[in-house]
């Protein structure tokens, strides 16, 4: 594969002319020789703040180690360097090259023609004739480096000379420091090979084509954030040896921090090795790739309908099976509130209510939402006097008042700690559970405490309550005290919180279980506030529920701590401690509520029967809940007392696997998806991570207004334990069924080797639907797996019209970061189960 464009002339013999012949075949030879010459000519660049060179189908690149950024993992990581990302080129911003990284030894580019090492006697005159001249050029060649300028509008000689004469001068290094004119590039044509494509005037140039089969992936995605009005930077910084060629301007700046391994080798070839030719190997793979590609997208290709359900907007496949739901023979226990999931998990995206807009930011939303978000006013009519929420004009407002706090909730979080000093909001207590949360104000207003409350209320009567909380930025789950355990490990909340229930947590009165199992899931040591009705009334049934409650605390060997008056509010609350011995539980006279068998499980939390009875408290100090956890935010990082003898998910030590977890994660946070990936984290608030394993994605964005939920799958490692330890929370899933909240709660969903795993048990294109489910309209989805799920994730993404935002990909491991859009499908699918008939 030539890069020049040979012209072949005959000269051809007279028999009367011979001797003319022969000077004329001179003077060919000469122009021949000038021709050649002028065409193997090297072109300087004015300013080398940024080289974007192709020739054929071959690229090398490679920046100085000092503009290498870490990019490690445990479990399956990025070594190195094959990168996809939208867009149409790079400025030496992107690729974190500055004025002092700008000489020409921090870009190696291959040559794209050898040195020619015989000339004919005609083409050394001409050269003699140009010593200056050439004796730039070949130092410059030697140097392996050819940078090919084009300029449409001027003569190509005129042009050559110039640039010789600047190369001469100097003027081919950048001393302004600003690039004050776009690079273009020439890509000479050879047989069965495309040259490059410039971009429009004014914007930077791709390049296409390197040894690592480096795929263009289009113009898919707009990397302008719509609708917010803000440019993002986007930082973008390629460890040494590594080919990444590949970014997106639309009227922003973008830099992407994409990660690399520092132990790559550096995939340059020389000169003597290639030349200007590709191999046939090269050629042969990248067309075979290309093809596998093609026919992957093709196969994958998903053509989407719209779940139509009785739920409309707000469909939850597992809480809105009618089908099931009628069939129950009871529900006295809230059986119908519990989770009933389909045969089989649906493909069709859930509709977006009409009017929907991008949720308002926090610490705004807190205060209020768009009310076509979440159009529900049935609380609003109903708890509007106790200061729920409140229709005012196109907002939701919440005054930040619930049924025991009318007048707010911080004033009701100060009565708290009054009444207990050695709660120590965000210090001694950092994790709450809030039980039948309303709208979740409680926990809302915690965060200015430094607390995490994880939220829970049933999808009833009380319409909406649990979107609220989401619409607001406030973390919540649909669950309901009915008939199965908590999808929680034991002892592992600080503290439990419970205002206005009074029948329903005594509904299994026999036994107490619903209180029992708050008692599974409260760490020893732990409080239990109870606010309600029969803490400071004195009717009739105020006065029984307390005496029976007053009787269950006791046999549970709850220790009553006090019963205080919130005079502002004219509210109380009963706060109660529970043991961190067995004392108790061994001089009881009755045993009942019995102790748990020593086979029972306490952190077996899956679709397990809630049980009447207690586990007893661990006192071995090498035992998890013996002690209590090292205060926030010293618990985050320091490693849990009982991992000592462990070994960890990774093979370590657990203390030592734990640490070196959340180093990593520090550094891809910080490194790769704080400045990458196009994300303005300022407009984030929720967050799901569907595989967390210590939680060290999460911990690593704790200097940022988001909250984190943690889920462990049910067939991943029980890592849950530690993540509570560390002042985090999560809970249980099987991502082969849908998630326990409502449509478009999250801002983005991050995914870590997940989907190569759960799609060996079920259809990878339902786990998909489900993600489009809880992620929001401009949400984002980051994922982290093996080339195969990513390139079938990608494909889908696209029939989705989601934005491509980057592909990053070496050896066979890939990281994607796609956008979902306000797309969805016009065509409707009917689901049975979620239909309800009258």
């Amino acid at each position: 594969m030539a890069t020049g464009k040979y012209s072949r002339v005959d000269g051809r013999k007279s028999s009367s002319y011979c001797s003319l012949a022969t000077i004329v075949v001179f003077v060919i030879f000469c122009f021949v020789g000038i021709w050649m010459f002028m065409s193997s000519s090297i072109v300087p660049v004015k300013n080398s703040e940024f080289l974007s060179v192709e020739t054929g189908n071959e690229v090398k690149q490679t920046l100085s180690k000092s503009d290498s950024k870490q990019f490690d993992d445990t479990s399956g990581d990025l070594s190195g360097a094959e990168t996809r990302e939208d867009g149409s080129g790079l400025s030496s911003k992107e690729l974190g090259i500055t004025n002092e990284d700008n000489s020409l030894d921090n870009l190696v580019v291959e040559s794209n023609n050898e040195e020619k090492e015989s000339q004919d006697s005609a083409e050394k005159n001409q050269e003699e004739n140009h010593a200056n001249e050439s004796s730039d050029e070949k130092t410059e060649s030697e140097s392996g480096q050819k940078i090919v300028d084009e300029d449409d509008g001027k003569d190509r000689e005129t042009n050559s000379r110039d640039r010789e004469s600047n190369l001469e001068t100097g003027e081919a290094e950048n001393e302004g420091g600003e690039m004050k004119n776009k690079l273009h590039t020439e890509s000479e044509e050879s047989s069965g090979e495309n040259g490059s494509e410039s971009a429009e005037s004014g914007k930077n140039y791709g390049v296409d084509g390197t040894a690592d089969n480096l795929k263009h992936v289009g113009k898919e995605a707009n990397l302008t954030e719509e609708k917010n009005g803000k440019n993002q930077d986007e930082h973008l910084e390629l460890s040494a040896g590594h080919n990444i060629v590949e970014s997106k301007e639309n009227n922003q700046a973008s830099n992407e921090i994409l990660p690399a391994g520092t132990q790559s080798e550096i995939l340059t070839e020389t000169t003597t090795q290639n030349g200007a030719w590709s191999t046939q190997a090269v050629e042969s793979q990248n067309e075979k790739k290309s093809q596998q590609s093609s026919t992957s997208s093709k196969n994958n290709d998903h053509h989407w309908k719209l779940c139509k359900s009785t739920a409309g907007p707000d469909y939850i496949p597992c809480l809105d099976n009618w089908q099931v739901i009628r069939k129950l023979p009871s529900t006295m226990h809230y059986e119908h509130r519990e989770r009933h999931c389909p045969d089989e998990a649906p493909t069709c995206l859930v509709p977006l209510p009409e009017g929907y807009k991008r949720s308002v930011k926090w610490p705004k939303s807190r205060d209020k939402i768009w009310y076509y978000n979440v159009p529900h006013t049935k609380l609003a009519e109903v708890k509007g006097h106790q200061n729920w929420v409140k229709v005012t004009g196109e907002y939701l407002t919440f005054p930040g008042g619930g049924t025991q706090f009318v007048n707010g909730a911080l004033h009701y979080i100060d009565f708290i700690r009054e009444s207990v000093p050695e709660i120590a909001w965000g210090k001694r207590t950092r994790v709450v559970l809030d039980v039948g949360c309303g709208v979740a104000s409680f926990g809302g207003y915690l965060f200015e405490r430094n607390v995490l409350a994880m939220s829970f209320a049933p999808k009833d009567e009380h319409e909406a309550q649990v979107q609220f909380a989401l619409e607001r930025g406030i973390p919540a789950i649909l669950n309901v005290m009915g008939t199965k355990r908590l999808p929680f490990p034991s002892s592992v909340f600080d503290l439990v919180h419970c205002a206005r229930c009074r029948r329903h947590i005594l509904r299994h009165i026999l036994g107490g279980k619903l209180l029992l199992e708050l008692n599974r899931v409260l760490r020893p040591g732990g409080y239990f506030v109870w606010s309600a009705t029969p803490v400071y009334r004195k009717g009739p049934e105020d006065v029984g529920i307390w005496q029976e409650m007053s009787r269950l605390t006791k046999s549970m060997c709850w220790e009553l701590v006090v019963v205080k008056k919130d005079k502002l509010n004219n509210v109380g609350a009963a706060i109660y401690r529970k043991p961190t011995s067995n004392d108790c539980y061994n001089k009881r006279s009755r045993n009942a509520p019995p102790l748990c068998e020593e086979s029972d499980d306490p952190n077996a939390a899956w679709d397990v029967p809630l049980q009447a009875c207690m586990h007893k408290v661990p006192v071995d100090s090498t035992k998890r809940g013996s002690l209590w956890p090292a205060q926030w935010p010293e618990r985050l990082e320091k490693p849990p007392y009982w991992l000592n003898s462990q070994v960890g998910v990774y093979g370590k030590a657990a203390q030592s696997d734990l640490t070196a977890d959340y180093s990593h994660w520090k550094k891809v946070v910080s490194q790769s998806y704080l400045s990458g990936m196009g994300i303005d984290w300022s407009s984030v608030r929720n967050v799901i991570d569907m595989k967390a394993v210590y939680g060290g994605f999460a911990a690593a964005l704790k200097d940022l207004k988001v909250w984190v939920m943690n889920v462990v799958p049910i067939d991943s490692p029980d890592t849950l334990p530690i993540i509570y330890e560390r002042g985090l929370f999560g809970m249980y899933h099987d991502w082969c069924e849908s998630f326990n909240t409502y449509p478009r709660t999250y801002d983005v969903v991050h995914a870590d080797h997940l989907f190569s795993s759960i799609k060996k048990r079920c259809k990878l294109v339902a786990v998909i639907a489900e993600v489009d489910r809880i992620l929001r309209p401009e949400g984002k989805l980051i994922l982290r797996d093996n080339l195969e799920t990513i390139s079938e994730v990608e494909s889908m993404a696209k029939s989705l019209q989601w934005e491509i935002r980057m592909i990053y990909s070496k050896d066979n491991e890939g990281l994607l970061c796609v956008r979902k859009t306000f797309w969805r499908p016009t065509e409707e699918e009917p689901i049975k189960s979620a239909i309800v008939r009258a």
